[in-house]
């Protein structure tokens, strides 16, 4: 081990192989109590987690994510990687994909309780996990970081708790379920996209600390694995999901300068009206709507609306004023 690395993970402080096989292979040593356990407390984080998300309850929801653990097959499949075990990988994928399908499965049958599709949308536990950006894939990769150094080192377990707060895993199936419950799709693929990029994340980060605490060197590691492409394949799927997280973020940004853009020149149209107010921008796909209101509930010509909005935002952008009592006039 480099001087760095001794930095980083002290020998003294270091799990052995086994230790951390014990902790994230839920095929090794007593594996009956460890799959009926890990079965139990995903049903019961699930059950929280949703309950969590319908309730709008961020203490639930952060209860549901101290006790889910699906962090472990998930960290178990990052060091099969790093020790060349394609058994341990391939165990570690299957309760990963167990774990998916009970969540959902869950989030399904609680969809139920919910009065009607558009509610979802108002929902901020729903809202904030529907939209990934790329920032959620940077948090990921450092929590992984630091589950990593938790798992490593035996004086780190005690943060393990926040690591499990700071990746959010249960929560996000929790919201594929109850929005393809809803029929709402769109919703539940990016709930879907942002679990994913959260496991690979984990996975990507596990590695490099799990090659860094030279585990790939244990004795009982395989010397044969071809380790390069499983770590091509599991960085080529994280770029993969990385392309949709990094277009929603410029999207996102892109929106909301628009938005500013928009409301600006809005008011400065509607500056000659006396009592005349700007409200919110709101969005539908490439369409603003802006919210006015004056007070004799007429507006200027759209004319001069329209000259400053063709120069300052794109001309695929469309505008449609909102003057109230269902009065809406297309800008552009």
């Amino acid at each position: 081990m480099s001087r760095l690395t001794q930095t980083l993970i002290p020998p003294q402080k270091r799990q052995t192989v086994g230790e951390l096989n014990d902790a994230l292979d839920l095929g090794f040593g007593e594996t009956s109590s460890k799959r009926t356990g890990f079965l139990i407390m995903l049903t019961l984080s699930g059950v929280i987690a949703i309950a969590g998300v319908l309730t709008e309850s961020t203490a639930t929801v952060i209860g549901a994510m101290i006790i889910a653990p699906l962090g472990t097959p998930i960290l178990g499949i990052a060091l099969g990687i790093v020790t060349g075990h394609l058994s341990l990988v391939l165990r570690s994928i299957f309760w990963v994909l167990t774990g998916l399908v009970i969540v959902v499965v869950l989030g399904v049958l609680f969809s139920a309780f919910v009065a009607t599709p558009e509610s979802l949308a108002t929902n901020s536990q729903v809202v904030g996990r529907t939209s990934p950006s790329l920032m959620d894939l940077v948090a990921a990769l450092a929590t992984g970081f630091a589950g990593g150094f938790a798992m490593c080192r035996k004086d780190l377990s005690a943060v393990l708790p926040g690591v499990a707060i700071a990746i959010s895993l249960v929560p996000p199936l929790g919201v594929v379920g109850v929005c393809a419950g809803q029929g709402l799709w769109g919703d539940a693929l990016g709930a879907l996209v942002l679990f994913l990029s959260n496991v690979l994340a984990l996975v990507i980060a596990g590695s490099i600390v799990f090659t860094m605490g030279g585990y790939a060197r244990e004795p009982g590691s395989s010397t044969t694995a071809n380790r390069r492409r499983a770590y091509i394949v599991v960085t080529v799927l994280a770029v993969v999901v990385a392309i949709p997280l990094a277009a929603n973020s410029i999207a996102a940004v892109a929106l909301a300068r628009w938005s500013v853009t928009i409301q600006t020149i809005t008011g400065d149209w509607l500056a000659g009206e006396k009592g005349a107010r700007v409200y919110d921008v709101t969005w539908s796909g490439a369409t603003a709507t802006v919210d006015v209101t004056t007070n004799d509930g007429e507006v200027p010509p759209v004319d001069e609306l329209q000259k400053a909005l063709s120069t300052a935002i794109p001309a695929f952008v469309g505008v449609v004023v909102d003057a109230g009592q269902g009065v809406e006039i297309p800008v552009q």
